[in-house]
């Protein structure tokens, strides 16, 4: 067995299959199970074990700030904001913006509960500004 490291994220969420659809577009695959009131999807790009839970109404999202995916490059950030759209996802664009002391290129989306996603490209940005 290989010693692979995964992050797992579980997700308190007011509809599990409104949120699967979302995130089956958002990451291309299937989830690996699915039972009323729960979701599993095992991601191997980013290497991800994602969970959803039903918790009927979503009214708090606590101390999470939002979620995103580091990417290589700004072209490796508009494949995937054109994968994401061509599956009818809305899309906020950040390009070449100062944040986290760093310039970045990046997008944004939310899933059906609100939880916000980025997609960024760091380390270009950071060679360019050296």
């Amino acid at each position: 067995m290989a010693n692979l490291k995964k992050v797992h994220v579980a997700l308190n969420v007011s509809d599990v299959k409104r949120s699967v659809e979302f995130y089956r577009a958002m990451f291309g695959v299937d989830p690996v199970k699915w039972k009323p009131g729960y979701a599993k999807f095992d991601i191997a790009e980013p290497p991800l074990n994602l969970t959803l839970n039903y918790q009927g109404k979503i009214r708090d999202r606590g101390a999470l700030s939002h979620l995103g995916i580091e990417v290589i490059s700004t072209a490796e950030v508009l494949a995937a904001k054109q994968r994401l759209h061509k599956a009818g996802l809305a899309i906020v664009d950040e390009m070449n913006v100062d944040c986290c002391f760093a310039l970045q290129d990046k997008i944004w989306i939310s899933d059906p509960d609100g939880y916000r996603w980025e997609t960024l490209g760091e380390l270009e940005a950071l060679t360019r500004r050296l």
